[in-house]
């Protein structure tokens, strides 16, 4: 483009022409859902239309008082609105703090324009400080640019005349043009964005097993349902008299002389509201809303409720370095005067107490301070609280890209300060250059140097002689090493990943603490998916990384069965972070690391990641111990609708469910919920659960076996059934309660002793309400039998859950075939399943050994029981004599010989 092109820019029919093209820098930015997809995306639920479901069939019966479960429903779909719509107000908040203005040339004038306003071809200006709103190409000056947010990259790019500027980056220092070469959907940022816009599945185990339950529930209400129905129906039938040809025939006639057979209806409703765990939905959300309220205090922000519990089961946590482990900033590692004789030592005209290297260093950082760059800023920091004199500078040469030094002429003489192999000549270079590169092995190094003067047109005047170097490195965040500290303790394998020179991202590793730092590797060498999935296995640091190669590595990870995290602030960790199970964030990061991470850290302090870990494992752990009590219901309801069909009706109303679901489930489970718990999460949370809640239901199903058998038998009427079965349901919940509040605490106390009584006012000052009969003597003895039988199974069952020992095999795969790794007492083992084909051949020859070692097991047995009894002599039969026995062993068959008495 001419000189007279870049002063003058488009013109205005330029601008209409490109406008009417389609060729506007339309926003491509990730964003937040709306308000409207909120709402439907929490309303429209499976768990929502059972319960609708449910409802209409309760409003045909007219009983509008067994219609109390649809406030669960109402208060479930609040939280998850509410909470959705807090996070996305906070990350709107966030996202409007960016800068979204730009300058352009139009018609010979700066304008100022809004971001979608820009069009092809452009000529836009840029300084410091500014981000780059589009794709562009530097047409006049220079600057140097900072690409992290895009590359993970620290070090600053000279961009010149002909360079290529991407969009979503800064301009650190200095003043261009540059022509516009990409817009909208053609950016460098859009096209990553667009990588990102596919919908992620969330990784919850929590929220897994409660969509399972819930379909499992759906799958089984509609044939048990309507059995349950039909089967109560045939009851009214038969107790009507059994007019019409049959039972069905009946009810529809019944139907459309407008009566509903309301009791037959209302016990079907009860059994299948029975089977929902509407409670365990509510206390899940409600517990991770509570959980996301105590974050918000500590700056953090859950945009979704699930992730909470996600991080807490984590097991490999990838950081990245730039804005994670480090601030963005950066800082002086140290000073080093050289131990050269004549030069580093206090000369007469500087302080004696000030080192000649402290001098130049402070007073050309504050001499070259107007446009200070990072080194400059990190200079002027660690000078900000020593004592170094200032002295007023008679000449200034700022720094520039094309000298790499900068410098500035004092009364007690002139100073350089830049990069060893600019500074200093051949000779004098050779003779540091052993200390330059062992300081650059984990940082940036600057030499400082003594010269005679400047000339006019800015160069140095003699040769400079070396008085010592500085080290730079990135500021690391002064929380970070306890943080990762605490990870390492958990035993959550960290890996760093990083667009930055492997040496370097090696170096802040080791510094903060990553176990296997030492060990990295350059990105750019893994050029096959096969390198990349083999270097997971065997590296901890990754540096020169692109965007694409994250999200691969974390899928890599994610293929060996690992739970995975991701932390990030730029627009090149977009991919990486939606692919992670849970992803977090930097608030001062790019928009889009913010709109696609679950976690967004406001305060941008990585130190808060031990909170959000102890609020997952509270959370978790809670929930394990109070969702059996929800389960009990479930299952107890499943297992008495299967045994009602055959045995009719269904003996609880669905207001005899509001007793047992309050004081029995949902009291205890709440508060059970929110108690402090940091224990370390273990094993899968649907069999820690079914494991709780499987002798409770069974406990309850043989109860109300025999409640039901006991009625048949001595006549009882069905209140008297329902009153029964409702007593010795609660009998086993009280149970249940008992024992998972161990170890008691003065509030489990207090909470059990608050639902027994519950009880006991329900019934005893409700009867009416709860449909309670008024118990006889004899009935009164019969049901304590019962309950006594009911608590009894109860503690038997749970004692021999506990004793089961959970299986201890972990999959993961890797070089395109499977590994199985076998976890015991004694150690671990690995080996490999081989390919499809292999491990079925493997297994048909290993049932066969299998039988054939049956075989000659019994008939070694047979032979060794013969041997035995050959061998003996006969004796007369007498009780209590001892026999010999035969059983296997590790070894084969071992046979155990009495042991004779000394006389």
């Amino acid at each position: 483009m001419a000189a007279t092109d870049i002063e003058r820019g488009l013109s205005t029919a330029e601008v209409e022409e490109r406008i009417a093209a389609g060729k506007i820098n339309r926003n491509m930015e990730l964003k937040t859902k709306s308000v409207k997809e909120l709402i439907i995306e929490n309303l429209c639920t499976l768990f929502n239309l059972i319960n609708a479901v449910l409802a209409i069939l309760v409003l045909l019966t007219g009983s509008f008082k067994n219609l109390t479960f649809l406030f669960v429903v109402f208060l479930n779909t609040a939280i998850g609105v509410i909470q959705s719509m807090r996070s996305k107000k906070m990350v709107d908040k966030l996202t409007l703090l960016t800068s979204k203005k730009a300058i352009a040339v139009r018609d010979g004038a700066e304008v100022e324009l809004d971001l979608d306003q820009i069009v092809l071809d452009d000529i836009i200006r840029l300084g410091r400080g500014d981000q780059i709103p589009a794709d562009a190409v530097v047409v006049s000056g220079e600057a140097l640019v900072n690409e992290s947010l895009l590359t993970g990259e620290s070090d600053l790019i000279k961009k010149q005349p002909g360079s290529e500027l991407m969009s979503g980056s800064f301009i650190d220092s200095g003043l261009l043009r540059a022509r516009v070469i990409h817009v909208g959907a053609d950016n460098y940022v859009a096209k990553i964005n667009n990588e990102a816009k596919y919908v992620k599945k969330v990784n919850s185990e929590i929220m897994n097993a409660l969509n399972a339950i819930v379909r499992f529930a759906s799958l089984i209400m509609i044939p048990l349902g309507l059995a349950l129905f039909t089967s109560s129906v045939s009851e009214l039938w038969d107790a009507a008299g059994t007019p019409g040809d049959s039972a069905l025939s009946w009810c529809f006639s019944e139907l459309l002389a407008g009566r509903v057979p309301s009791s037959a209806l209302l016990s079907t409703v009860g059994a299948l509201l029975g089977m929902i765990p509407q409670g365990l939905v509510l206390l899940t959300s409600s517990v991770l809303a509570i959980a996301t309220v105590r974050l918000a205090r500590r700056k953090v922000l859950a945009q979704q409720l699930y992730c909470i519990e996600t991080l807490a089961r984590v097991d490999v946590l990838c950081l990245d370095k730039t804005g994670t482990i480090t601030s963005g900033r950066m800082e002086v590692e140290g000073t080093y005067p050289l131990p050269i004789e004549g030069v580093g030592e206090s000369e007469a005209s500087v302080p004696v107490e000030t080192t000649v290297l402290d001098f130049a260093l402070a007073n050309v950082a504050r001499a070259t301070s107007a446009d200070a760059n990072e080194t400059c800023q990190a200079l002027l920091n660690y000078y900000a609280d020593r004592p170094v004199e200032v002295s007023e500078p008679l000449a200034v040469i700022p720094f520039s890209s094309s000298k790499k030094w900068s410098g500035a002429s004092f009364a007690q003489g002139s100073y350089v300060m830049g990069a060893a192999q600019f500074v200093l000549s051949e000779r004098v270079f050779a003779q540091v250059e052993n200390r330059v590169a062992e300081l650059a092995d984990t940082c940036r190094v600057l030499v400082v140097a003594r010269v005679d003067g400047f000339t006019p047109d800015g160069d140095m005047a003699g040769e400079a002689e070396p008085v010592g170097f500085v080290t730079i490195r990135d500021e690391i965040r002064t929380s970070a090493a306890e943080t990762i500290g605490y990870f390492n303790e958990q035993g959550v394998t960290l890996n760093v990943i990083s667009g930055d020179d492997p040496r370097t991202v090696s170096s802040i590793a080791r510094v903060v603490g990553v176990p296997g730092a030492d060990a990295y590797v350059d990105a750019t060498t893994l050029d096959t998916p096969s390198k990349i999935d083999a270097a997971v296995d065997l590296y901890h640091v990754f540096g020169r990384v692109t965007p694409q190669q994250k999200r691969e590595l974390v899928q890599a990870l994610k293929r060996r069965d690992h739970t995975v995290a991701m932390t990030g602030d730029g627009v090149n960790d977009v991919l990486a972070l939606k692919e992670a199970d849970c992803s977090v964030a930097m608030a001062a990061g790019s928009d889009a690391a913010r709109n696609v991470a679950e976690i967004v850290l406001v305060d941008n302090d990585f130190a808060s990641m031990p909170a959000v870990v102890a609020e997952g494992r509270r959370s978790i752990n809670n929930l394990q111990r109070s969702a059996s009590l929800f389960l009990t219901k479930t299952l107890f309801s499943m297992g008495l609708a299967a045994l009602c069909i055959a045995l009719p009706p269904y003996p609880f109303e669905p207001i005899q469910m509001t007793l047992i679901n309050f004081f029995c489930i949902g009291a205890p489970g709440f508060v059970l919920g929110l108690e402090p718990n940091n224990a370390r999460v273990k094993g899968s949370f649907l069999t820690n659960v079914l494991k709780r809640a499987l002798p409770a239901s069974i406990a309850v199903i043989l109860a109300a076996a025999l409640d039901i058998f006991v009625a048949r038998v001595f006549g009882f009427s069905q209140l008297t059934l329902s009153t029964m079965c409702l007593l010795t349901s609660c009998a086993a919940s009280v149970s249940l309660i008992w024992r998972i509040s161990q170890p008691l605490t003065p509030l489990r106390v207090m909470l059990f002793v608050f639902v027994v009584a519950g009880i006991l006012v329900g019934v005893i000052g409700f009867p009416g309400l709860l449909s309670i009969a008024n118990l006889s003597m004899g009935q009164m003895v019969i049901l304590a039998v019962i309950v006594v039988f009911t608590c009894s199974v109860f503690f038997k069952l749970a004692t021999m859950m506990d004793s089961l020992k959970p299986r201890r095999r972990h999959a993961a795969t890797g070089f395109g075939r499977g590994v199985r790794v076998r976890l015991g007492r004694g150690g671990g083992k690995v080996s490999s399943t081989g390919s499809t084909a292999e491990r079925f051949a493997k297994r048909v020859a290993a049932d066969m050994a299998q039988r054939r070692e049956d075989r000659t097991a019994r008939e070694a047995e047979a032979r060794a029981l013969e041997g035995v009894a050959q061998a003996q002599p006969k004796k007369k039969k007498s009780t209590g004599a001892k026999r010999s026995r035969v059983t296997k062993s590790a070894q084969g068959i071992k046979v155990s010989m009495p042991s004779k008495k000394k006389k």
